[in-house]
Order: structure tokens, then C-alpha cells, then sequence
């Protein structure tokens, strides 16, 4: 069925699992007539009787082939392994409805859930593998209720419309985060999915080469200074954090950590969420932190001079401070310390290591296909290599036809050593060359070389290739 394009109005009309039980797909709806693909060759006679009973249309079946069908079911119906016999409605109570978009998104490893309202329609998208995917579209008056049912959840005033807030629903394993923006037609909310169960972080298991690792772990197990992670939102820079500190976990280590949102527990960590609007700040914590006799300290993300200057006291005082930043580059992190105010020499005595890390898609193995790669295709600064193959995506019932299963995180580690912190102190910072000449890859050299190897696809690396 190539080009074919389900809008997601007519998506909805059926739930995955009944997609998956009959194997059908809807593709249009004619007044109270709904037209499905099934599969040829099939008892469709029967399946036609009984979504007639489960739904109130007429049905209509179009045969296909078994092989396109579920070419279609992974595309538009991934599998959640959710139990869920509802049809969607929101004539039933919205919370079951919240309850269902909630469980149906963890359950397929989504890490964010969309509501959004527009001048004519509102929907639901999820975020999965970093890609947003439109799930539902909701009638107008009908989102209101939605949103009321997700601020009484979550303990916020569900009479203010104007200001953002900020709030959680927690639930049996695992808590969501709720945001709300007003915006120019009514609120958008996002929904943050966070595990509680830390038992499956493990630094081992984060995509680290081995010789990384062994710098890193160099930094992580001195006894004070600063090691920071930076990266774009959502490249995994906090469950690293996470990882390093269930491995710095130890009965005589007094860790204190920082954090907004907290997304995992880990026992004998004490763990304190960030309050802004109380003035319980990254930089007021960590003021108090100094009180409270840490070994270690964790600051979910150093976002401003003050907090810069305090993360720098901390590791002068002989503790090791962990945090993350948004820079572009594990270089480019010392010049972001830099424009925020810390001194040079402050800096280059307290720095230890800098890593910066991204996430990228890992092509499905029982499916990619390899194809012809021209010089052009590849951004300038890569021309000049040798590479006449590349691998593409196709998609298979393997990875619900998308191509791609799972994602894998590459890092660019620098260990400060006496060289990197005179250059620190000399104010010496573009040392592309010196860094090269050092050993040390950057991020677009990892990523090419996932490319070479067939472990990912151009598309998904070409932002990161033009990355210098």
C-alpha cells in the first residue's frame, strides 16, 4: 500500500487491539459506513459480523495482502502489549481516557505525551525514540474537561488559565510530570513520563567504548573537582548522571543531589526537588548543601552564573560536584563556563572531565537495506571520506516498520590534564587541532562512524556531521 496515508480522525476509530485481533485497518469513513482493509483469503464474513456488534457502523472489508496488512499494523497500531478493550470515546469518563493515553504511552517507551489545542481541532502526539507521533485528535469541547481532569490529578488550580504550572501525578511504579502553557487558543500540556525504577541504569550498559569509559571513570572516582555532561535536551545526559551515581553509591559516601524533575529514587541518595517558586533554587541548594557535609554533590543542570560560581566553591572545598550543561561539545563546555563568569584559573583547577553525548537511532537489523552513496550526499566537511555504501531504513514487523529499533548513545570524553588546563588558563580555546592530535573524537566522528559501520542511517546523522 505505497503512499497510502491514514489521517489520524480515522486511526482512531478503532483501538490497537482490535486493529491486531482482526487484523484490519480503517482507511475511510462514509457516513456510518466504515471501510477497512483485511486480510484476503480470511473469514472476513465473520469479522464483519462482529465489528458491526463492537462498533456502531456499518463495516465494510477491502482485501489485501496478509504481508501489507501488517506492513500497516506496525505503522499505524504499535504494538503496547497493553490489555485495553475500550473503543476510544470521550463520552466515557475523561480520567479512564487520561488513564488509557498514560499507560498506552509508557507501555510503548514513550517519553512524553502532547496535548495541544488549535483554533479548529486539538490533539494528542507522544514522543517515541525522540520523534514526536500524532496518536489522537479531540473534539473541541470536550479538551477542556481533559485538561480539568489533569490539573485536579495533579493537585493544580484548575481556575487559572493564564500562568503556567507545574505539577505530578504519581501512580503505582512511576510518576508523570505535568506542564501547562497557556497558549493563543487555550493550554498545552506535556506530560513527562519518569521511571522510578533505577535497577536497569547501569553505566556498563550506556553505549560507552571501552577506553571512554575508562576516562570517565577516572574523573568520576576522584575525590573532588567537577565532571560535566552536556547535550541537547534529550540526549540521555541524566540518566547517565543516574548511572554514575548508583555506581558512587556506597555506604560511606554521603550524596546529595539537586534535581527538576527527580525521575529516579535511589536509596541512600538524598534527593531534593528543585522549588523555584519558594526561591529553592540550584544555587540556594547548593548553598545549604555545603552545610550538610556531601562527599558528592549532584546539580541536575548548571543553568546561570551563580549557579556556575557555587558548583565552582563546592570543588574547591574538596567535593566532587556532577552536573550537566547545554553546550554543543565537551570543548565547548569551558567556554560556556567562561561566558557565564567563572575565572579561567578557578576553572582550570576545578575541571576534571568533560563529556558531551547524543542519542541516535539504531537501523533494524532484520530489514536495512544497502544503497549507493554518492559524495554530494554527504555535507562538505565529510567529503573528502571514502564511503560508497551506505544503509537505509525500510521497516518490518520486527520494528513495527519503522525502521529502527531502539536508540544508542555516543560521547565525546576529555579528561583535563595538566596540557588542557594550561590552555584553560591561557584563555587558549579553539584547539580543534591539539584535541585531534590528543586522540580525542568529536561527536560528528562518532556519528560517522555508526554511518560506516551500517549501525545508522545518513538521515539520522547528518545534523550531527555538520556539527564542527
Amino acid at each position: 500500500m505505497k503512499g497510502l496515508n491514514i489521517s489520524t480522525e480515522i486511526q482512531q476509530l478503532i483501538t490497537s487491539d482490535i486493529a491486531w485481533q482482526y487484523s484490519i485497518i480503517p482507511i475511510s469513513k462514509k457516513g456510518n459506513i466504515v471501510t477497512f482493509y483485511g486480510v484476503q483469503n480470511s473469514n472476513l464474513e465473520d469479522a464483519i459480523e462482529e465489528l458491526e456488534i463492537l462498533t456502531p457502523w456499518k463495516v465494510e472489508i477491502t482485501p489485501i495482502e496478509e504481508t501489507e496488512i501488517k506492513k500497516l499494523l506496525g505503522k499505524y497500531y504499535r504494538k503496547s502489549g497493553q490489555k485495553d478493550k475500550s473503543n476510544f470515546s470521550l463520552n466515557n469518563e475523561s480520567s479512564d481516557f487520561l488513564i488509557r493515553i498514560i499507560n498506552e504511552a509508557k507501555a510503548v517507551g514513550s517519553s512524553d505525551i502532547h496535548l495541544e489545542i488549535y483554533e479548529e481541532e486539538a490533539r494528542i502526539r507522544i514522543r517515541i525514540d525522540g520523534a514526536l507521533q500524532e496518536k489522537y485528535r479531540i473534539e473541541l469541547a470536550d479538551y477542556p474537561e481533559l485538561i480539568n481532569k489533569i490539573k485536579i490529578k495533579s493537585n493544580l488550580n484548575i481556575t487559572e488559565k493564564r500562568l503556567p504550572q507545574d505539577g505530578r501525578i504519581s501512580f503505582e511504579n512511576f510518576d508523570v510530570r505535568v506542564s501547562i502553557l497557556p497558549t493563543l487558543h487555550g493550554e498545552k500540556i506535556v506530560l513527562r513520563i519518569l521511571s522510578r525504577d533505577a535497577s536497569q541504569i547501569n553505566l556498563d550498559a550506556l553505549g560507552f567504548l571501552e577506553e571512554e569509559k575508562i576516562l570517565y571513570l577516572e574523573g568520576v572516582n576522584r575525590s573532588n573537582g567537577i565532571v560535566l555532561i552536556s547535550g541537547p535536551t534529550g540526549s540521555g545526559k541524566t540518566t547517565t548522571l543516574y548511572a554514575t551515581l548508583k555506581l558512587l553509591n556506597k555506604e560511606k559516601t554521603n550524596i546529595v543531589t539537586v534535581e527538576d524533575p527527580i525521575e529516579y529514587t535511589l536509596k541512600g541518595v538524598n534527593q531534593v526537588q528543585l522549588k523555584e517558586n519558594i526561591g529553592l533554587t540550584f544555587s540556594s541548594a547548593l548553598r545549604s548543601f555545603l552545610r550538610q557535609d556531601p562527599d558528592i554533590i549532584m546539580l541536575g543542570e548548571i543553568r546561570d552564573a551563580e549557579t556556575a560560581q557555587m558548583a565552582i566553591r563546592a570543588a574547591q572545598t574538596g567535593h566532587l560536584v556532577l552536573s550537566t550543561i547545554h553546550t554543543n561539545s565537551a570543548w565547548g563546555t569551558i567556554a560556556r563556563l567562561i561566558d557565564m563568569g567563572v575565572p579561567p584559573y578557578l576553572l582550570a583547577a576545578t575541571i576534571n572531565t568533560s563529556v558531551a553525548q547524543r542519542l541516535v537511532k539504531v537501523l533494524c537489523p532484520s530489514c536495512k537495506k544497502k544503497e549507493v552513496l554518492t559524495t554530494l550526499d554527504l555535507p562538505k566537511n565529510f567529503r573528502d571520506r571514502k564511503l560508497e555504501k551506505h544503509f537505509v531504513p525500510v521497516g518490518c514487523e520486527d520494528c513495527n516498520y519503522s525502521g529502527y529499533v531502539g536508540r544508542k548513545a555516543i560521547y565525546e570524553v576529555i579528561t583535563i590534564d595538566t596540557e588542557l588546563s594550561n590552555k584553560i588558563k591561557e584563555g587558549e580555546l579553539k584547539i580543534d587541532e591539539f584535541l585531534a592530535k590528543k586522540g580525542i573524537k568529536k561527536i560528528n566522528e562518532k556519528a560517522f562512524s555508526l554511518l560506516e559501520d551500517g549501525t545508522t542511517s545518513l538521515e539520522e546523522v547528518y545534523a550531527l556531521l555538520t556539527t564542527l
